[in-house]
């Protein structure tokens, strides 16, 4: 383990140290994670404090705990690290050299349309980058970019979501649109409404509902309030399989996202009329500032905004299961 850390004040060292301890709950797990010896951290921590002029950390029983200064400094980590990669990305480009990482949290109905067809233009482009993915709904993927977790993440927000709560769950990073899903109500095929385009969600006011994720939930009951009703919601899962099936046994009838149902080949017996354009969700790409200049995730960054240009629709119908 390294007896020394540079004296620079609030340079990256001091930055990674903070975050260390905000993560890990103790100096001493903090100097572990970071392969240095706990004096090494301890003393790290006292020439920060020297020069922030105000304690970084504060003793609680036995342990230690960030003050609201260490908190400032452990949120500005991620962005330094980002800009770190980014340097070393330039410098990599300037060898001629294709290396890298990127890390990308996506929505579930991403995972299976958009996320492979980047993993794999990125594998083709840059052979030498190392790719990652984990499945997260918006919340927990924006925590992912901002804990310095994950590299990209891949989010939507319907029409009825404040924007203020993007913002501020947000607040510090990079939000970018990349475009529109449009949303489609799953019905029985012989359903009268099956047939509407766009369908009136007032007709369905009689119906019994899936729900899918909170997200999703808040949407199901914001556009059938906005068609005068609140909807029966007598089934809860956010299995599209699940809720095809469901629809197409005619027990049920959901609002599902086109991204979700092109994701699979639509079973016989079920219709997907589109709701009108204004009930569409947008998609969002959030990333810590400057992430663009990293190379591996600038060609990331690309291959989502081509793969989402060329997002196919649903598929034609397969047959399924016969009733019992």
């Amino acid at each position: 383990m390294a007896d020394t850390l540079p004296d620079d004040g609030l340079d990256a060292h001091g930055l990674s140290v903070v975050k260390a301890i905000a993560d890990t709950g103790s100096i001493t797990a903090a100097a572990r994670a970071l392969g240095y010896s706990q004096p090494a951290v301890s003393q790290q921590l006292r020439r920060l404090e020297r020069r922030a002029g105000m304690p970084i950390v504060e003793r609680v029983g036995r342990g230690v705990r960030l003050t609201e200064a260490g908190w400032v400094l452990a949120r500005h980590a991620a962005t330094v690290t980002t800009a770190l990669d980014a340097a070393a990305g330039d410098l990599a480009e300037l060898r001629g050299l294709r290396a890298g990482r990127v890390r990308i949290a996506a929505f579930p109905s991403a995972s299976s349309t958009v996320v492979p067809r980047v993993i794999a233009a990125v594998t083709v482009r840059r052979p030498g980058v190392s790719i990652s993915f984990v499945e997260a709904e918006p919340p927990e993927a924006i925590a992912a970019v901002r804990e310095d977790r994950a590299d990209i993440a891949l989010i939507y927000s319907y029409p009825g979501d404040r924007r203020e709560q993007l913002d501020s769950a947000a607040s510090g990073l990079s939000v970018r649109h990349l475009g529109d899903d449009d949303t489609v109500v799953v019905v029985p095929v012989d359903h009268p409404a099956a047939s509407d385009d766009p369908i009136d969600l007032s007709r369905l006011a009689g119906e019994r509902w899936i729900a899918g994720c909170p997200q999703c939930r808040g949407h199901l009951l914001e556009a059938c309030g906005r068609a005068g009703f609140t909807p029966d919601i007598a089934f809860e899962t956010d299995n599209y399989i699940a809720v095809e099936n469901l629809v197409a046994l005619g027990v049920g009838m959901a609002i599902l996202p086109r991204m979700a149902v092109a994701s699979l080949p639509m079973l016989v017996g079920i219709a997907a009329p589109p709701l009108p354009a204004a009930e569409a969700r947008t998609l969002h790409v959030v990333t810590a500032r400057g992430a663009e200049r990293v190379p591996a995730v600038a060609a990331a960054l690309e291959a989502v905004g081509q793969v989402l240009a060329e997002q196919p629709h649903p598929q034609a119908p397969r047959e399924r299961a016969p009733r019992d």
